[in-house]
């Protein structure tokens, strides 16, 4: 079961740099959920690679959420099959090579907004990610993580307070 933390890695052609930016992937935050969902396998026809990594709920809990996002980023690096040139890092915290050799790397504040390859993993991540919690919903009834997709949302807060938390929610100071 899958509940903690995601990341991507794309790599991207030359050419797949004009026909991406062209259908419009920017940064996750900007786009609408259904529009994530339209980009997503426009992202995947024209990626030389893509990779998905994640980080458990107790691993969140164990190292706290910067680092198990960190961790998350590298598993995606690690899951391309091909070691990119150059790792652009979304943020302003350089990878820490727990699990691979180290790359080059460049860390980009707002770097889904300066860089095509980040938008797209972010588009990736977000949506790899709520299709995870989404599909978690039954096991987990009562959530509506369907729906809320395991943010904090009014109901969502309800149902916590209901049924307590599940193996899936993190509380503050837990990471």
């Amino acid at each position: 079961v899958w509940a903690g933390g995601a990341a991507a890695a794309v790599v991207l052609p030359p050419a797949g740099y004009a026909s991406l930016a062209a259908l419009g992937v920017t940064d996750s935050k900007r786009l609408s959920p259904r529009r994530r969902e339209r980009l997503y396998p426009e992202i995947y026809r024209w990626a030389l690679a893509v990779g998905i990594g994640s980080a458990t709920v107790p691993e969140i809990q164990r190292l706290n959420i910067l680092t198990a996002s960190l961790l998350a980023m590298e598993r995606a690096i690690a899951a391309l099959g091909m070691p990119p040139d150059l790792c652009r890092i979304d943020g302003n915290q350089p990878l820490r090579f727990q699990e691979i050799a180290p790359l080059p790397q460049a860390t980009v504040v707002k770097g889904d907004v300066h860089h095509l390859e980040i938008a797209a993993a972010s588009i990736v991540a977000k949506v790899w990610r709520d299709r995870a919690i989404a599909a978690l919903d039954a096991t987990y009834p009562g959530y509506d993580l369907a729906r809320n997709k395991g943010y904090p949302t009014t109901a969502h807060r309800a149902a916590l307070a209901k049924l307590g938390p599940s193996p899936l929610h993190r509380w503050p100071g837990t990471g």
